[in-house]
């Protein structure tokens, strides 16, 4: 994928601003504190979604339709914030969303896709069999399938980096991997706001798909078992978020289940802000490594705060045992 240059970067700010504000972004003294540096911590939980994919859903539609004007309807495979993200958008433009979810996924991710309007079907017992089952679908029924990672959608996640980056020029960020839109967004921003802070990928160690891909340098899938951090939960990466990975990454680095969960625990006695095992796990790379982020300025997204209710209480009482 070519550079995003500026004029798609600000045609993207005005698309998601139209929409929603800038989130906040804090140094949490408990959480610095804790682990010996800076941490400043971007709140993409606080969007209307509660999770950063909305900015991607906003500027993807919004492109979809000067292309496409008479797309009747949407569909895309998810395991939750992607999927919110766009049934938002589709309410916002007046299109039909129909969202592929797997057997099992988050019951409260699903309950906010319905009440966004959207059409929900549950297929297959992983991301990756509800994506191949969404593109069925979308030949035999007419539908426009939305991606997990393309251009627009890192346009408009895009908007959110560069909001932290104009506050804060961290020496190091770290970014979650799912299907890679979150990072090669944090690299167009940081390419824009022209900087030389260390852009190091997080994934989960029971999806590692992305992690054995950058080493290997070629696309290499990978069993997933993580059964607290969906948004990583990826088999095949994308060949051009790979790319970017390959170009961009300072490191990839991976966390287990059990790390995570530390994570979300101390965000929330930190900050007394719920993060979603994926939204947790830039935050517990830094746990597990204090050494390598001592005295550094650390930048971190809680990517989300989509976590089950039942779940997050198992969490906080210590209970789950998932490594």
């Amino acid at each position: 994928m070519n550079p995003i240059d500026r004029a798609e970067i600000e045609s993207a700010q005005k698309i998601v601003y139209e929409q929603m504000p800038a989130t906040p972004q804090y140094e949490w003294p408990q959480l610095s504190q804790k682990l010996g540096c800076k941490v400043w911590l971007k709140h993409e939980n606080h969007t209307p979604v509660g999770a950063f994919k909305i900015r991607g859903g906003l500027v993807y539609l919004h492109e979809l339709l000067q292309r496409e004007p008479h797309t009747k309807g949407l569909i895309c495979a998810t395991r939750g914030n992607h999927g919110q993200s766009v049934a938002f958008a589709a309410k916002r433009y007046g299109l039909h969303a129909t969202i592929v979810v797997p057997h099992g996924n988050s019951r409260e991710k699903n309950n906010a896709m319905r009440a966004l309007g959207a059409e929900l079907i549950e297929h297959g017992d992983e991301f990756q069999t509800a994506k191949e089952f969404a593109c069925q679908l979308a030949q035999r029924q007419g539908l426009h399938m939305v991606p997990s990672y393309h251009r627009d959608l890192v346009r408009g996640v895009a908007t959110g980096w560069i909001e932290f980056f104009q506050a804060v020029q961290p020496d190091d960020v770290l970014v979650p991997i799912g299907m890679g839109s979150g990072f090669s967004a944090c690299a167009a921003a940081r390419r824009y706001c022209g900087l030389q802070t260390r852009i190091i990928g997080v994934v989960s160690a029971h999806a590692t798909a992305y992690l054995q891909s950058w080493q290997a340098g070629a696309v290499c899938e990978a069993p997933v078992t993580t059964q607290l951090a969906d948004g990583l939960a990826c088999r095949v990466p994308d060949e051009q978020a790979l790319q970017t990975l390959l170009d961009e990454a300072y490191d990839v680095v991976a966390v287990s289940d059990t790390e995570i969960a530390q994570a979300m625990r101390l965000l929330f006695a930190g900050t007394h802000n719920v993060a979603e095992g994926a939204g947790a796990a830039a935050f517990a790379a830094v746990m597990a490594n204090p050494a390598r982020f001592a005295s550094k300025c650390v930048g971190l997204a809680l990517t989300g705060g989509n976590v089950d209710s039942d779940v997050f209480a198992q969490v906080l009482q210590g209970q789950c045992k998932h490594d």
